[in-house]
């Protein structure tokens, strides 16, 4: 019976995988961080900077030189076998954490291939895996060579050199070299440091003019890596700026949160080691590195959901919710499914931020301390008082994050475009030209079209000359975001931008004066509903999905939520 289970859950992970890798490939978009890597390598064999290769999306190579050089075979195929081999390479991956989550899980041997098996099928299903299937990383790589040295399974002589070497291919594992010394394994944080100076030297000397460019300045341009405010960066870097943490503020009160939850975390993960749980105490530094990293997305976390199954694996009702609960948060994004029902901003942002909150929370309470551990007690509480207290947690939370007046993190992907960016049609798409953009205009001060993409609305429109200053809220109680209003033809000046959604947005025009001329927040939301049902029904690929021009005048904020926000903010100036 239990080898018919066994068959079951190995047969329900190739189907997930199969499905997960057909879908990949029948994506335009499909892998196109390997595409990345496969650019720049062939730029670099032919003698071109690795640091300059920018890809058709825009995006760069961003790893340390040593990546280049461990990479450096995959030119030696075409890309369509490459991206084959990666995705084999990737669920390949994917099972051997699972047997790490066994070994973890200190699972009866007779129980360990059914519980590898079932592992191995919920990590296919997580979003962090998926999204390394997408885009091709080497994410799910660096987890397994950090876990392999984390629980020790490495011979003794070669202990800490995969944290090295990983760290030299990506720099978060360095953390472990921290937890290696927390618990006296000094010979293994040696062979670490020794082993990430090597692989740095060996590329100093291959690619010298790689390794000063990257060392010296690519390391520090957090901005090649995107935009780190984005709903995708659930790290508390990313968390801070979507608070609007002030600029000034913000890098000691990061630094200050960065080191609590860094030496709670290694804490935790001594005392786990001395209770022989190394599997638990590597995955919590883990999840240090995706809590404490400037960039963590979603193809980094990884490490949360092995701790969301060692959490479902111990003995205890909360340990059990809890490990549920994030399971469920790394499955399902719960900011865009329960974004109808959040009414309140602070509710949103829990929403939008739970995998961050989630993992920090970890990070600062452990495994639950003691209770880590899956040997049962003699005395257990009621399963019904134990759930009480669990709804009770969770009741309380949610109602905490509804009082607060945090801004709605409902806008992560803003952008405002440039200039520079007027070539590209995807942006401005109402009109190209000074002819067009002159039909186009109204007698309103704005007026505008929508498209709805999977995960972001874009907003193009054209301006009035009475218009001098327009600004877009995403929620009540946000800051505001400035609009550019760019001359890009002769006559007429045009604006683009996007965000994640205009459920709670506003877009305010200003005069010269500084005063609200002209506001605009159910046309957005109704230009989304109708761009929405084109966009469903197949119609709205080609052209803005609506056009609008509303005529309304400048009207009294009072009666408003946006009251706060565009009296003390938008009439500042």
């Amino acid at each position: 019976m239990r080898d018919r289970r066994v068959a079951l859950a190995w047969a329900a992970f190739a189907v997930v995988a199969l499905v997960s890798c057909v879908l990949v490939l029948r994506r335009p978009d499909r892998l196109s961080d390997l595409h990345i890597y496969y650019g720049a390598l062939s730029d670099l064999r032919a003698g071109k900077p690795l640091y300059g290769y920018v890809a058709e999306n825009g995006g760069p190579f961003t790893y340390p030189p040593f990546a280049a050089l461990v990479l450096w075979p995959i030119t030696a195929v075409s890309e369509g076998v490459l991206q084959g081999i990666w995705l084999v390479a990737t669920c390949a991956a994917v099972v051997a954490i699972a047997g790490s989550v066994g070994v973890a899980l200190n699972t009866r041997r007779s129980r360990r291939p059914l519980v590898v098996a079932l592992a191995a099928t919920v990590l296919m299903l997580s979003a962090p895996v998926q999204s390394n299937l997408r885009f091709g990383q080497v994410s799910i790589l660096i987890v397994l060579m950090a876990l392999l040295d984390g629980l020790g399974v490495v011979p003794p002589r070669l202990r800490g050199t995969l944290v090295g070497v990983a760290a030299a291919i990506k720099l978060t594992p360095l953390l472990f070299v921290v937890y290696f010394l927390a618990v006296g394994r000094y010979r293994d944080a040696g062979r670490s440091v020794a082993a990430f100076v090597a692989c740095a030297g060996l590329a100093a000397i291959v690619l010298p003019s790689e390794s000063w460019s990257y060392w010296t300045e690519t390391v520090r341009q957090t901005s090649r890596i995107g935009n780190l405010s984005s709903l995708g960066n659930q790290s508390l870097h990313g968390m801070l700026l979507r608070v609007g943490v002030d600029e000034t503020v913000l890098p000691v009160l990061w630094a200050a949160m960065v080191a609590l939850i860094c030496v709670a975390a290694l804490l935790r993960a001594r005392q786990l080691t001395r209770q022989a749980r190394a599997g638990h105490a590597a995955v919590l530094v883990g999840c240090a590195t995706v809590a404490a990293s400037p960039v963590s997305w979603t193809h980094h976390q990884v490490w949360p959901v092995l701790a969301a199954m060692l959490l479902i694996g111990a003995s205890g009702v909360a340990q059990r919710a809890a490990g549920a609960a994030l399971l469920a948060t790394m499955v399902v994004s719960w900011g865009a499914v329960l974004s109808p029902v959040s009414t309140r901003p602070g509710v949103q942002f829990l929403f939008e931020n739970a995998r961050a909150v989630g993992v920090c929370v970890l990070c600062l309470v452990g495994f639950g301390g003691v209770a880590v551990a899956a040997r049962r007690t003699s005395r257990r509480p009621a399963a019904g008082r134990a759930w009480l207290r669990v709804g009770v947690t969770a009741t309380v939370t949610v109602a905490f994050f509804a009082v607060q007046p945090l801004p709605a993190g409902a806008d992560p992907t803003f952008k405002a475009y440039t200039l520079d960016d007027v070539v590209n049609p995807r942006y401005f798409f109402v009109c190209r030209g000074p002819v067009e953009c002159a039909e186009y205009a109204t007698d309103a001060p704005v007026t505008f079209g929508t498209r709805a993409e999977k995960t972001k609305v874009r907003v193009n429109g054209v301006v009035s000359p009475q218009v001098t200053r327009l600004e877009y809220y995403s929620a009540p109680g946000g800051a505001p975001r400035g609009i550019p209003l760019l001359a890009a033809y002769p006559g007429s000046r045009t604006f683009s931008f996007r965000s994640a959604t205009m459920a709670h947005g506003r877009l305010v025009a200003y005069a010269a004066d500084g005063q609200p001329i002209a506001s605009y927040d159910d046309e957005l939301a109704a230009a989304l509903r109708t761009t929405t049902r084109q966009a469903v029904a197949g119609r709205a690929a080609a052209g803005p999905a609506q056009r609008v021009a509303a005529a309304r005048a400048a009207r009294s904020f009072a009666a408003s939520p946006w009251a706060g926000c565009s009296q003390s903010v938008g009439l500042a100036e």
